[in-house]
Protein backbone atom coordinates (compact mmCIF):
# COMPACT_ATOMS: atom_id res chain seq x y z
CA UNK A 1 0.00 0.00 0.00
CA UNK A 2 1.41 3.65 -0.93
CA UNK A 3 2.06 6.00 1.58
CA UNK A 4 0.01 8.32 1.08
CA UNK A 5 -3.21 5.69 1.66
CA UNK A 6 -1.48 4.61 4.36
CA UNK A 7 -1.94 8.17 6.32
CA UNK A 8 -5.06 9.02 4.98
CA UNK A 9 -5.90 5.44 6.49
CA UNK A 10 -4.41 6.14 9.85
CA UNK A 11 -5.76 9.82 10.03
CA UNK A 12 -9.75 8.51 9.80
CA UNK A 13 -9.45 5.36 11.63
CA UNK A 14 -6.79 5.40 14.65
CA UNK A 15 -9.26 5.94 17.27
CA UNK A 16 -10.00 2.52 16.59
CA UNK A 17 -6.48 0.90 17.63
CA UNK A 18 -4.55 1.14 20.76
CA UNK A 19 -2.33 4.18 20.87
CA UNK A 20 1.02 2.05 21.23
CA UNK A 21 -0.03 -0.12 18.26
CA UNK A 22 -0.23 2.84 16.05
CA UNK A 23 3.23 2.26 14.55
CA UNK A 24 2.78 -1.56 14.21
CA UNK A 25 -0.30 -1.07 12.27
CA UNK A 26 1.62 1.52 10.07
CA UNK A 27 4.11 -1.41 9.19
CA UNK A 28 1.95 -3.63 8.43
CA UNK A 29 -0.17 -1.55 6.09
CA UNK A 30 2.62 -0.29 4.20
CA UNK A 31 4.06 -3.83 3.60
CA UNK A 32 0.09 -5.08 2.44
CA UNK A 33 0.43 -6.06 -1.21
CA UNK A 34 -2.38 -3.98 -3.39
CA UNK A 35 -5.00 -6.83 -3.84
CA UNK A 36 -5.58 -6.82 0.48
CA UNK A 37 -5.91 -3.40 0.38
CA UNK A 38 -9.32 -3.39 -1.14
CA UNK A 39 -10.37 -5.66 1.62
CA UNK A 40 -9.15 -3.05 4.12
CA UNK A 41 -11.84 -0.56 3.13
CA UNK A 42 -14.80 -3.37 3.73
CA UNK A 43 -13.86 -3.78 7.11
CA UNK A 44 -16.27 -2.12 9.86
CA UNK A 45 -14.40 -1.79 13.10
CA UNK A 46 -15.95 -0.97 16.40
CA UNK A 47 -16.30 2.43 17.77
CA UNK A 48 -14.65 2.63 21.46
CA UNK A 49 -17.20 5.29 22.23
CA UNK A 50 -20.22 3.79 21.01
CA UNK A 51 -19.16 0.34 23.13
CA UNK A 52 -18.96 2.42 26.66
CA UNK A 53 -21.99 4.12 25.79
CA UNK A 54 -23.58 0.67 25.35
CA UNK A 55 -21.86 -0.56 28.65
CA UNK A 56 -23.00 2.06 30.42
CA UNK A 57 -26.42 2.38 29.53
CA UNK A 58 -27.19 -1.70 29.42
CA UNK A 59 -23.67 -3.54 29.88
CA UNK A 60 -25.46 -5.34 33.39
CA UNK A 61 -26.98 -7.67 30.37
CA UNK A 62 -23.47 -8.59 28.69
CA UNK A 63 -24.91 -6.50 25.91
CA UNK A 64 -21.32 -5.37 25.51
CA UNK A 65 -19.19 -8.24 25.63
CA UNK A 66 -21.83 -10.06 22.79
CA UNK A 67 -20.99 -7.06 20.55
CA UNK A 68 -17.08 -7.87 20.94
CA UNK A 69 -17.98 -11.40 19.99
CA UNK A 70 -16.74 -12.67 23.49
CA UNK A 71 -20.48 -14.88 23.65
CA UNK A 72 -18.93 -16.54 26.65
CA UNK A 73 -18.24 -13.16 28.58
CA UNK A 74 -21.91 -12.46 27.44
CA UNK A 75 -23.60 -15.15 28.83
CA UNK A 76 -21.75 -15.07 32.23
CA UNK A 77 -22.32 -11.03 32.25
CA UNK A 78 -26.11 -11.48 32.03
CA UNK A 79 -26.65 -14.48 34.43
CA UNK A 80 -24.91 -13.08 37.24
CA UNK A 81 -26.62 -9.59 36.48
CA UNK A 82 -23.20 -7.90 35.75
CA UNK A 83 -21.45 -9.53 38.65
CA UNK A 84 -23.65 -8.20 40.66
CA UNK A 85 -23.10 -4.75 38.90
CA UNK A 86 -19.21 -4.56 40.44
CA UNK A 87 -18.31 -6.42 37.13
CA UNK A 88 -20.30 -3.94 35.42
CA UNK A 89 -18.59 -0.97 36.48
CA UNK A 90 -14.95 -2.43 35.50
CA UNK A 91 -15.96 -3.15 32.21
CA UNK A 92 -16.64 0.94 31.98
CA UNK A 93 -12.93 1.56 32.29
CA UNK A 94 -11.66 -1.78 30.56
CA UNK A 95 -14.15 -2.00 27.07
CA UNK A 96 -13.17 0.87 25.18
CA UNK A 97 -9.36 -0.95 25.45
CA UNK A 98 -10.95 -4.26 24.69
CA UNK A 99 -13.01 -2.68 21.59
CA UNK A 100 -9.47 -1.42 20.71
CA UNK A 101 -7.91 -4.90 21.14
CA UNK A 102 -10.83 -5.88 18.80
CA UNK A 103 -10.56 -3.88 16.06
CA UNK A 104 -6.38 -4.53 15.96
CA UNK A 105 -6.80 -8.27 16.01
CA UNK A 106 -9.66 -7.79 12.77
CA UNK A 107 -6.76 -5.90 10.99
CA UNK A 108 -4.27 -8.83 11.67
CA UNK A 109 -6.31 -11.41 9.77
CA UNK A 110 -6.08 -9.42 6.60
CA UNK A 111 -2.63 -9.86 6.30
Amino acid sequence: MEAKSVEMFLMTNAKYFPPESIMMVKEKLQKLPDDKAIMLHSLQFKDPTMLLIISILIGGLGIDRFVLGQTGLGVAKLLTCGGLGIWTIVDWFLIMGETRNYNLERLSHIS
